[in-house]
């Protein structure tokens, strides 16, 4: 790995596999105190002009500088992004959107758990990691995909996250969603092969809006 004088975290769903003893199927990383023009001339390629994500020369896995975001607009596009070299792990955590996603490994496999995401793995409970939950509607597909993909794990949805996915939907937030990104979560759920058991926390949130794919 190449050396630099950043801080970089293995994030999100790699740290909470490894925590379930699971396969790790994809890597993502945080690097905090870079900035876009530090990492390009270290070989990083950007993915998209105005995103802070990057590619590692050599792994091809992706590396996200730490950043906040701010809402904007309505769906989930309405955000307004700070990736200044000054935003901490922490800052860019919160913004995540379940407690078991919001952990970080270092490279030295030290664990950075400011949200308790392992005492919520342990307890089988899938909660949102802030109030901002509500700003991003894609939330509540991907939290019934992760209750379905956990289901034989005994995860449950925690009663006011589960009362937050609620409200998205009452306030027809939802409406707001593209259908190709609806499609890319539901697509997800039917690599799993849990379509099945994705419509039982779905059905609670009737009425969920109707898109067309044709």
């Amino acid at each position: 790995m190449i050396e630099t004088p950043f801080q970089i975290y293995l994030v999100g769903g790699a740290v909470r596999d490894q925590l379930l003893n699971l396969p790790v199927q994809d890597r993502d990383w945080v690097i905090v105190g870079a900035t876009p023009q530090a990492l390009l001339s270290l070989g990083y390629q950007q993915v998209g002009k105005d995103f802070p994500v990057f590619l590692h020369p050599q792994s091809k896995e992706e590396y996200a500088l730490a950043r906040t975001e701010r809402k904007s607009g309505q769906g989930y596009t309405g955000f307004i992004c700070d990736f200044s070299a000054d935003i901490t792990l922490e800052q860019d955590l919160i913004r995540r959107d379940l407690t078991i996603n919001a952990m970080a490994q270092d490279l030295q496999g030290n664990l950075y758990d400011p949200y308790h995401g392992a005492d919520d793995l342990k307890q089988r409970i899938l909660r949102h990691v802030s109030p901002a939950f509500v700003e991003d509607p894609l939330r509540v597909l991907r939290v019934a995909r992760f209750a379905a993909r956990y289901h034989h794990l005994g995860f449950t949805i925690e009663p006011e996250t589960l009362q937050l996915m609620q409200t998205l939907t009452e306030q027809g937030e939802l409406q707001h969603l593209t259908a190709e990104r609806v499609w890319a979560e539901t697509e997800k759920s039917l690599n799993e092969k849990i379509l099945k058991s994705i419509l039982k926390p779905c059905v609670r949130l009737a009425p969920l809006p109707y898109y067309s794919l044709n």
